[in-house]
């Protein structure tokens, strides 16, 4: 995907326990990221082609699906959405080949259930050649919404729209033909004491430099003055505008937005941004359809999103040996793991382990004995910084060995270390036993 749902790597360590060590080795499996996993849904859609194609309008078949950082949430937190079309309605108009990177997806995902209303995501610049006539390849979007109400949400792939850089810049909007699309993910939110359910949301996605865009929210301070402000990731830009909250805290305003490396929208009470008086950034795209004037040449480059990924410095661990009738620490280190985030957007990650207990000849040692000492660093330069998890037991049901938080711009490189220690009881009956240490990292 372009802007990829989040995905973890699941890497299994086999952990063999004899008298001198204890091995380790590595798979591959993948392991589904934190929260429910979406469904995949299929939607009757209405695409039209560009004018200058001269083609009619598409009615085909979109399969997409939503999928969230966090399917458990709070009233108040912040849900990060990702929306994938899997194969698009539409496709690639001309018989034309179309270059790589010259797609830009906007969209929204539609919520019900206990809270209504949409949620504009965008997605980078990024995608494989297009054969002529060939269905457009599947692309990925990201957005965000504030939680206000406890109960379960559903999440809906709703409208998308195909802009292209490529000689023109052309537009392919595609509209859910019978809204609201099925629902491809629920959420369940329980009851909190935020202090703030400040949300904004965007008439639309993307628009050209100058264009205004509507920006409507909710549970603001009823009467209070809002101010709507551009971003270009963590800074504000110079286009802003001013609103007034009515009395149930709701309004809805136009900014015209000229920056073109804006990214988002926010609104906020107050002088300046404060995350306790305002909400966003809503996902939003400037496309630059500057005409290049005579005698010039127009330089455009890209920034391709990434993934998130880990490696293992080596395959095999081995812990002190223990003696029959002692016990005690059988110690170790874990092999160094690098964490790579490499994806651009706002999402921060976590890296989690849980182990089995370890068998041997006729007995077994309680996996609750394993515990672990984290430590991790931040490689400089990175946006992100990391978080060692806290010093104590593994056990089956699993802890956190590192972390880093949610935020308006993350990413970086990491190195994540533990101490190992499996507290072996003293008549334990000699011999070699094995246990899984699994590390999932979402």
């Amino acid at each position: 995907m372009g802007s990829t749902p989040r995905r973890s790597r699941r890497w299994r360590w086999a952990s063999l326990l004899g008298a001198t060590a204890l091995a380790v080795t590595a798979g591959g499996a993948l392991a589904c990221p934190a929260g429910a996993a979406p469904t995949d849904v299929d939607f009757a859609t209405h695409c039209i082609p560009p004018a200058v194609s001269g083609l009619p309008p598409i009615d085909g078949t979109t399969t997409a699906s939503v999928s969230v950082d966090n399917a458990a949430p709070k009233v108040g937190d912040t849900v990060t959405v990702t929306y994938t079309v899997v194969t698009a309605a539409a496709g690639n108009p001309t018989d034309l080949a179309l270059p790589a990177d010259i797609m830009t997806p906007t969209g929204k995902v539609t919520l019900g259930g206990a809270q209504s209303g949409g949620v504009t995501v965008a997605g980078p610049k990024k995608n494989p050649p297009v054969p002529g006539k060939a269905t457009f390849p599947s692309f990925s979007m990201t957005g965000t919404f504030t939680v206000t109400k406890a109960g379960q949400i559903t999440l809906s792939p709703g409208d998308y729209n195909i802009h292209t850089s490529y000689i023109l810049e052309l537009d392919t909007p595609c509209t859910v033909t019978d809204p609201p699309a099925p629902a491809s993910q629920t959420i369940t939110a329980t009851d909190g004491t935020p202090a703030n359910t400040r949300s904004v949301s965007l008439g639309s996605a993307a628009g050209a430099p100058g264009a205004g865009v509507t920006v409507s929210g909710a549970n603001f301070t009823p009467g209070a003055t809002v101010t709507l402000a551009g971003r270009a990731g963590a800074t504000q830009t110079a286009d802003t505008a001013t609103v007034t909250a009515n009395a149930q805290g709701a309004f809805s305003g136009s900014l015209v937005v000229n920056d073109r490396t804006t990214t988002g929208i926010v609104a906020y009470e107050g002088a300046s941004w404060n995350a306790d008086k305002g909400a966003g950034p809503a996902a939003y795209v400037v496309h630059d359809d500057t005409p290049v004037p005579d005698g010039s040449q127009k330089l455009t480059t890209t920034v391709r999103a990434g993934t998130l990924s880990m490696s293992q410095a080596g395959d095999s661990v081995a812990l002190s040996a223990v003696d029959f009738g002692t016990g005690g620490a059988s110690a170790g280190a874990l092999r160094t793991v690098t964490v790579k985030d490499f994806r651009g957007g706002p999402a921060g990650w976590s890296l989690t382990g849980k182990v089995t207990d370890f068998t041997g000849p006729g007995a077994k040692i309680d996996a609750a004995r394993l515990s672990w000492t984290p430590a991790c660093a931040t490689a400089p330069g990175s946006p992100s910084t990391c978080r060692a998890g806290s010093a104590g037991a593994v056990g089956g049901s699993g802890a956190t060995l590192a972390s880093t938080p949610d935020g308006t711009v993350t990413g970086g490189e990491f190195t994540v270390d533990a101490g190992l220690s499996l507290d072996v009881p003293a008549f334990t009956p000699p011999g070699s036993y094995s246990g899984v240490l699994t590390l999932t990292l979402s």
